[in-house]
């Protein structure tokens, strides 16, 4: 996926760990350079830390991570002992001056997510731009991310793709994120709780209409799985069978592109033959994915259309 750039910045010192041989303690901490390591930590399979992420930890002279407990049993697990500070959400504007206080000084600091690579829904990246613009040196170690295997497992176009994380919980501006990640014509990765995976597939099935979609669980785990249709059919199944456990993705197909939208007049007489036997929300979702018109636009046409007296609306 291209990624854009406003600036160029550009160091004669590397960032990489030799890889022979990871011995502990100051030796192998001279050998990463001082700045801001972003390291890709597992999504559910221990196996997955690369050795590069691993030497990366062992030579960090912090690791700020979301959770100790959960960076500790981590780092445990490969014989890694490095101190550890708590950066998130809660606390990330109190930590980052401190944080940047340490860089400045020349010290070898690892950002590292639960799970995963960091920034990609949680607060890393205030830091990596604080930290630019203090003149500290940011690198990536990359690795595992669970929305990149989402969308590779998913069986969806994946040349073009919008990674929206969680939509709001409720209200308003639910209904809003979803009309405009809707109308992206590109394949949506989205982030849900298992427990709110049903009424979400159903509150999209009846807004986004008939598109192809693939919820993917608990990836890499022992109880993996990807299952695949429409969103209406994801939504009947999780209907009967409940929410899952575990961690989910969601990913689902483009708004159609290409086509210019149908005339109004068409969309009305899809609409009133939609309102014969659905209700206004569900006509226009369907109308809308059919004619390629906003489905908010279609929606108010349709409660238009609804209104007693309207041509074709109840009498």
């Amino acid at each position: 996926m291209p990624v854009a750039s406003t600036g160029v910045s550009a160091s004669p010192r590397a960032a990489a760990v030799s890889d022979e041989g990871q011995p502990s303690g100051a030796a192998e901490r001279s050998k990463l350079a001082p700045g801001l390591h972003l390291v890709a930590t597992p999504i559910g399979n221990l196996g997955d830390l690369s050795p590069r992420a691993l030497a990366a930890l062992r030579a960090a002279d912090v690791v700020l991570c979301e959770d100790t407990r959960v960076t500790r049993k981590l780092l445990r697990h490969h014989g890694v002992d490095r101190a550890l500070l708590a950066y998130h959400e809660h606390n990330a504007a109190r930590m980052r001056p401190q944080i940047l206080a340490r860089l400045q000084a020349g010290a070898v600091v690892a950002l590292a997510s639960d799970a995963g690579t960091p920034l990609v829904s949680d607060p890393g990246y205030k830091l990596v731009r604080a930290a630019i613009e203090a003149g500290s040196e940011v690198f990536a170690v990359p690795g595992p991310s669970a929305v990149l295997a989402a969308l590779t497992v998913s069986g969806l176009p994946t040349d073009r793709f919008l990674v929206a994380g969680f939509l709001p919980e409720r209200g308003a501006a639910r209904r809003r994120a979803i009309d405009e990640v809707g109308a992206v014509a590109a394949t949506l990765v989205l982030l849900e709780a298992a427990r709110r995976l049903p009424a979400t597939l159903a509150e999209l099935a009846t807004a986004l209409g008939p598109r192809p979609a693939a919820v993917a669980r608990e990836l890499t785990k022992r109880f993996e799985e990807v299952r695949r249709g429409s969103l209406a059919e994801l939504a009947d199944h999780y209907a009967g069978a409940g929410a899952p456990k575990g961690e989910v993705v969601l990913v689902i197909g483009a708004a159609a592109s290409g086509a210019a939208p149908r005339a109004l007049d068409e969309v009305d007489a899809a609409l009133a033959d939609a309102l014969a036997t659905m209700s206004p929300a569900a006509a226009a979702a369907t109308v809308a994915a059919a004619t390629g018109h906003a489905r908010r636009e279609v929606y108010r046409r349709a409660l238009a259309l609804k209104r007693p007296g309207a041509p074709g609306g109840a009498r």
